[in-house]
């Protein structure tokens, strides 16, 4: 619950600073691009995921609903909304909500093979 209101609160309320509102945009984007990391092998890669569109890493499948950054000039930063969900227990989404490229920690997926996170949004 917390996490959602934390998150609402950053893409959607205006910000009560002082900052102009133009600080505040985000701009929709077409392509998430992804951390993955597989902590059994310790492999990294990155993966593109095009709003939309299911993406596959090994068991897990990655829907993004969608993909914001901030706009030019501004400090980058990127948030992308993700359901996603693992072949070996298809009955319970394994993560859905906002991940956020300059805020790991506050939305994670909890996976004990694999770590996603999210660099860009293209």
């Amino acid at each position: 619950m917390r996490r959602a209101v934390l998150a609402a609160l950053l893409l959607a309320a205006p910000c009560l600073a002082s900052a102009p509102a133009a600080a505040q945009e985000w701009e929709p984007k077409r392509t998430a691009e992804l951390q993955m990391l597989d902590k059994v092998t310790a492999r990294v890669s990155v993966l593109q995921a095009t709003v939309g569109q299911p993406a596959q890493y090994n068991t897990l499948t990655i829907a993004v609903r969608a993909c914001n950054a901030r706009p030019v000039g501004e400090v980058p930063d990127a948030a992308a909304w993700m359901e996603i969900t693992d072949s070996r227990k298809p009955d319970e989404p394994a993560f859905r909500g906002w991940m956020f490229a300059n805020a790991p920690g506050v939305s994670m997926l909890e996976h004990p093979v694999y770590d996603v996170r999210v660099l860009d949004c293209k």
